[in-house]
């Protein structure tokens, strides 16, 4: 469950509340009871580092360049017309 930040626009009062992404946004400020709660937008909380979700996953991406060949000019041949 994702934890959103709402601030009051009456008073400024800010909070954080962990809420299911169905669940309605909180209209009511807990500090002077208005119903002038925002959600405000935000930065996750967590950064993904890393070269991948899996070990496999982007692991050799230079010995995958260096491992492709292209065709050099001298191995493509032409057709040859039929007699």
């Amino acid at each position: 469950m994702p934890i959103y930040e709402y601030q009051c626009q009456d008073c400024g009062h800010e909070l954080e509340k962990l809420q299911r992404m169905s669940d309605a946004p909180l209209t009511d400020c807990p500090a002077c009871n208005q119903a002038t709660l925002m959600k405000k937008v935000s930065a996750a909380g967590f950064r993904l580092k890393g070269t991948g979700w899996y070990a496999t996953d982007f692991k050799n991406k230079q010995k995958a360049a260096e491992g492709k060949t292209t065709p050099s000019s001298n191995t493509i041949k032409s057709p040859t017309p039929k007699q």
